[in-house]
C-alpha cells in the first residue's frame, strides 16, 4: 500500500512517521506525472510545491487557518491532500475537478483564484476579519510583478497584530523567464555568494571547537539574520514593514515546517522567502518548465505530448507569424506581452525583433499604458495578451488609450470560451466591454488567413485603437464561403469562429425547406449597418451566433444597431464552468442542430 493511499484529509498527514514522510514527495510526483499525463494539466508548478504544499499542511490548522494559492494553478498538491486524490482523473475535465482552488468544491479551498497577484490582498483581508486563525498567501515570485501585489504589501507591511504569512515562492519562473527590477533583486538575495560564505565559515569554525562548539552554535543561532542584515541591507521586504525570514530551501520538509512554525511567532505580517525548482523531479519537466507549465495529454516516459497534432497551425501561431512579417515592413511596429511570450505566439517576433519586443511581466495594466505612451510618440504597439487577462486593464484601455485616441493594437487571444481552465479563464466578456469604449474598433476572424488580413489593416491602414478578438484554435476549416439567399427567411449574423456553426446551421434549415442566409460580420464594431439592413429587410427572423455573453455583446449591439428584434445565440448570464469547448457549447445550446432546432420553433410560430 501507498502512503499516499492513507491519506484522504490534511489530519491523515499529521500521523505519518518521518520515514514515511520522507518517502511521500516522490509519492505524489508519480502520481501528478501519471494523472497528469491522462488529462493535461498544470505540471511542473506542481511539481515544485510538493514539499512546501506538505509542510504548510503540517503546520497549519485546515480549514481554519486559511491558505490562498496566488493564481491557484500549483493547487493540485493541495487538493490530492484535501479528499480529492481519488476524483484527480476528472481534473479539468466536465462536471470533474477544477484546476484551480474553489470553495464549492472544498471547505479547504478558502478562495477563488485564476489570476496573477491577488493572494496577499485576499489573505490580509481574511486576517483581519479573523485574527484566532493564520492567513497564508502563496505567491511566486513572477506573480510579484504584479502591481496589485505590491498594493497589498504596502497595506500589510503598516498593520501589526495580524496572523498574515506571506510566503514567496520562488523559482525564477512564472510562465516565461521573470523579467525585471524585481527579478533582479530576489536573485540578488538568493545568489549573495558573500551571505552564503560568511555564514558557512561561522558554522565551519564552530563545528571545530571541542565540547562547547555545538552549544555556541545553538545559542547563536539568530546570527544568520545578522548576518542578512549586514549583506543584504534594508531589503525589499523589510522596506514595506514587513518581518522577512528566509531564502529557505523549498524541497525540504523539516526546514520549510521549522521556519512556519517560527513565523506563526510573529505579531506582525512575515514574509517567508522559499527557494523552489520548477519542475522538481521529473526531468523533462524541469529543463523546460516553460512547456510543462500547462501542457495536454503526454507520454510520461519520453515527455512528448500526444495528438493535437493539426494540419492548419492555430491563431496564436497565425498571429506571431504575421506579426514576424508586418513588422519587417514597417520599422514602427513593437510588441508587448504581459509574461506571455510563448502562449501569445511571440516567440519568434522577440528572437528576430529583441529591441522592439518588451515583455513587461505579469502586469497587464501597466503593458496597456506603456502601449498608449509608445503610440503617442510615433511607434505602433501590438499588446498580445489573453481575453481574461486583459480584463484588469480595462480602465487603461478606456481612459489611457482610447480617450486619446491612440494607435494601440490588441491582439486578444483566447477569446470566448477556452473549455478546462474553466470560470476565471472564460473569454466571454472582452467583446462586451470593449464595444461600449468609444473610438475603439473591434474585430473578429473566422480564420487565419482573416487574422492576417486584419492585423494587416490594423497595423497599416489604421490609425485608432484597435482589438481583434480570436480564441486558440481554429473550430472548422471554413472552406465555403457565406451564403445569402435573396429568397431567405432567416438572416444569421455571424461573428468570429462561429461561423462554421452559421453555415452549418444554414444547412440543416435548409434540410427542412427553410432558407437562411449568413453573414460573416467580422467587424463587430463599426458594423457594415448598410449590408445588414439590406439584407435584415424583410426577413422573419434576424439571429446572431457569438462566442460571448449575452448581455452587452455582439447581438445586442446589432438588435441596438437595426432597430428590430434579433435572437441571440450567446452565453447565458452565468459564469461558464469547464469541460472541452464542444461540450460546453452543447450544454449551453450552441450548436449547430440545438440553434437550427430553436430556429425552426419560432419560424412555425
Amino acid at each position: 500500500m501507498m502512503i499516499l493511499d492513507k491519506i484522504n484529509l490534511p489530519a491523515d498527514l499529521k500521523k505519518l512517521n518521518k520515514d514515511e514522510m520522507s518517502k511521500l514527495p516522490a509519492e505524489i510526483r508519480k502520481f501528478l506525472i501519471e494523472n497528469i499525463s491522462k488529462t493535461g494539466g498544470h505540471l511542473a508548478s506542481n511539481l515544485g510545491v510538493v514539499e512546501l504544499t506538505l509542510a504548510l499542511h503540517n503546520v497549519f490548522d485546515l480549514p481554519n487557518d486559511n491558505i490562498v494559492w496566488d493564481v491557484g494553478h500549483q493547487s493540485y498538491v493541495h487538493k490530492i491532500l484535501t479528499g480529492r486524490r481519488e476524483k484527480f482523473d476528472t481534473l479539468r475535465k466536465f462536471g470533474g475537478i477544477s484546476g484551480f482552488p474553489k470553495p464549492n468544491e472544498s471547505e479547504y479551498d478558502s478562495f477563488v483564484s485564476g489570476h496573477s497577484s491577488t493572494s496577499i490582498s485576499a489573505a490580509l483581508g481574511m486576517a483581519m476579519a479573523n485574527k484566532m486563525h493564520n492567513a497564508v498567501a502563496i505567491i511566486g515570485d513572477g506573480a510579484l510583478t504584479g502591481g496589485m501585489a505590491f498594493e497589498a504589501l504596502n497595506h500589510a507591511g503598516s498593520q501589526k497584530d495580524i496572523p498574515l504569512i506571506i510566503v514567496l515562492n520562488d523559482n525564477g519562473m512564472s510562465i516565461a523567464k521573470n523579467v525585471g527590477g524585481v527579478a533582479k533583486r530576489l536573485n540578488k538575495i538568493r545568489i549573495n555568494p558573500r551571505y552564503r560564505n560568511i555564514k558557512a565559515d561561522v558554522k565551519s569554525v564552530l563545528d571545530k571547537i571541542p565540547l562547547i562548539g555545538k552549544l555556541l552554535k545553538l545559542l547563536i543561532q539568530n546570527i544568520k539574520m545578522v548576518i542578512k542584515r549586514m549583506v543584504v541591507g534594508n531589503s525589499l521586504f523589510k522596506s514595506f514593514g514587513l518581518a522577512y525570514l528566509g531564502p529557505v530551501d523549498g524541497h525540504n520538509v523539516k526546514k520549510l515546517c521549522k521556519v512556519f512554525c517560527k513565523a506563526k511567532r510573529f505579531s506582525k505580517p512575515v514574509l517567508v522567502h522559499v527557494l523552489t525548482t520548477k519542475g522538481k523531479g521529473y526531468k523533462f519537466a524541469e529543463e523546460n518548465p516553460n512547456k510543462f507549465h500547462g501542457i495536454g495529454k503526454f507520454d510520461p516516459e519520453t515527455g512528448k505530448i500526444i495528438g493535437n497534432l493539426k494540419e492548419n497551425i492555430g491563431f496564436s501561431e497565425a498571429f506571431g507569424k504575421s506579426l514576424c512579417n508586418i513588422a519587417g515592413q514597417n520599422e514602427k511596429v513593437v510588441a508587448i506581452t504581459a509574461a506571455m511570450p510563448d502562449g501569445t505566439g511571440l516567440f519568434e517576433f522577440a528572437k528576430k525583433f529583441p529591441k522592439r519586443f518588451f515583455d513587461v511581466g505579469i502586469a497587464e495594466q501597466h503593458a496597456v499604458t506603456f502601449a498608449a505612451g509608445l503610440a503617442a510618440n510615433g511607434k505602433i504597439p501590438v499588446v498580445a495578451v489573453y481575453s481574461t487577462f486583459l480584463q484588469r486593464a480595462y480602465d487603461q484601455i478606456l481612459h489611457d488609450t482610447a480617450i486619446s485616441n491612440q494607435h494601440v493594437i490588441f491582439a486578444v487571444d483566447r477569446a470566448g470560451c477556452v473549455g478546462a481552465d474553466g470560470e476565471t479563464h472564460q473569454g466571454i466578456y472582452t467583446l462586451s466591454y470593449l464595444l461600449h469604449i468609444p473610438n475603439m474598433t473591434v474585430l473578429a476572424p473566422s480564420n487565419t488567413d482573416e487574422l492576417t488580413e486584419m492585423l494587416d489593416l490594423a497595423v497599416n491602414k489604421m490609425n485608432s485603437p484597435v482589438a481583434i478578438l480570436y480564441p486558440r484554435e481554429c473550430r472548422g476549416a471554413h472552406s465555403r464561403p457565406p451564403v445569402l439567399q435573396e429568397n431567405a427567411d432567416i438572416l444569421i449574423i455571424s461573428l468570429g469562429t462561429m461561423l462554421q456553426t452559421a453555415l452549418d446551421t444554414a444547412e440543416i434549415l435548409q434540410s427542412q425547406g427553410i432558407f437562411a442566409g449568413v453573414i460573416n460580420a467580422r467587424f463587430a464594431k463599426p458594423l457594415d449597418l448598410e449590408l445588414l439592413k439590406k439584407h435584415a429587410e424583410g426577413k422573419k427572423i434576424v439571429a446572431t451566433i457569438e462566442d460571448n455573453c449575452e448581455i452587452g455583446g455582439f447581438g445586442s449591439y446589432v438588435e441596438s444597431q437595426l432597430g428590430q428584434n434579433v435572437v441571440k445565440f450567446a452565453f447565458p448570464d452565468k459564469f461558464i464552468e469547464q469541460g472541452e469547448v464542444s461540450e460546453i457549447f452543447e450544454k449551453y445550446d450552441l450548436t449547430a442542430e440545438q440553434i437550427a432546432e430553436k430556429l425552426v420553433a419560432i419560424y412555425d410560430k
